[in-house]
């Protein structure tokens, strides 16, 4: 793994810290030695607008949460983030994205941001997800279309976005291992009658409900046999960690666009 700040220089403004993996971020902060919270933003009308956590005051200005931070973590909504982003800019500050259901126009609002400040932006940020990414793209580079491939996924009953990002994530890595592109090969719904499946198309299937913190299986089906990669989340707390991990690394890197793939080296 690549070489992290040392904990003394880790000073972390938390961007949605009212929320589920705002409260894990909090958790895991006190798990790495000496960083501390330095800002927490909330949208404005939040209830917790104006509340002390640890060293910081919860607060709806971009600007006064990125004071003095060392690096920002955002697990907003894809609307939040061309404002976090530019608030970011403006503070010479790194930033380690979360969020995930951005269209084009919004990746490409992140990557020009990128050209000033160092960017860590991945659908999942729990290492297993990440290396699960890396097999299912090696997978895929050594098995042929006579295997069909099918992306399940599973979350709980509030998230909005499908399939999730790490889903879509996962079939971007069959299709970098298989030399197309996603958009080209990738199946989204099937319903009444229709034709028999495509050789080589990446199938995805959604489960909403409950309180499932994120299920994702990539299989592999062939004649005789199945291959089945699989990562399951217990817990935000794997989410959490590794965003820290990440913040860790990106502090280091001059400006650019990275994934957790690039953190973990496994790039």
């Amino acid at each position: 793994m690549a070489t992290r700040a040392s904990p003394r220089q880790l000073r972390v403004a938390i961007l949605g810290a009212s929320g589920r993996m705002g409260k894990a971020l909090l958790m895991a902060l006190e798990e790495v030695p000496g960083a501390v919270l330095s800002g927490a933003a909330v949208s404005a009308g939040n209830p917790s607008l104006g509340q002390g956590i640890r060293e910081a005051t919860v607060t709806a200005d971009l600007a006064q949460a990125l004071n003095g931070a060392t690096v920002a973590i955002d697990f907003t909504v894809a609307q939040a983030t061309a404002g976090n982003v530019d608030a970011c800019v403006a503070a010479g500050c790194p930033l380690v994205l979360g969020t995930t259901g951005h269209d084009a126009a919004g990746r490409a609002q992140v990557a020009a941001a990128s050209r000033n400040i160092p960017i860590v932006m991945a659908p999942n940020m729990s290492l297993g997800v990440n290396l699960l990414l890396k097999l299912a793209e090696l997978t895929a580079k050594t098995l042929n279309t006579d295997y069909d491939v099918e992306i399940f996924e599973a979350h709980h009953r509030h998230k909005k976005d499908s399939p999730s990002g790490t889903a879509l994530g996962l079939g971007e890595a069959v299709a970098k291992g298989r030399d197309v592109s996603l958009k080209d090969v990738a199946e989204y719904a099937r319903h009444g009658v229709t034709e028999p499946r495509h050789k080589g198309a990446i199938g995805f299937s959604v489960f909403r409900g409950g309180d499932v913190v994120g299920d994702h299986t990539v299989t592999f089906a062939g004649i005789g046999e199945r291959i089945e990669l699989t990562h399951r989340a217990s817990d935000r707390m794997a989410f959490a960690r590794g965003a820290l991990v990440a913040a860790q690394w990106v502090v280091l890197q001059p400006p650019g666009l990275y994934s957790m793939q690039d953190v973990l080296g496994l790039a």
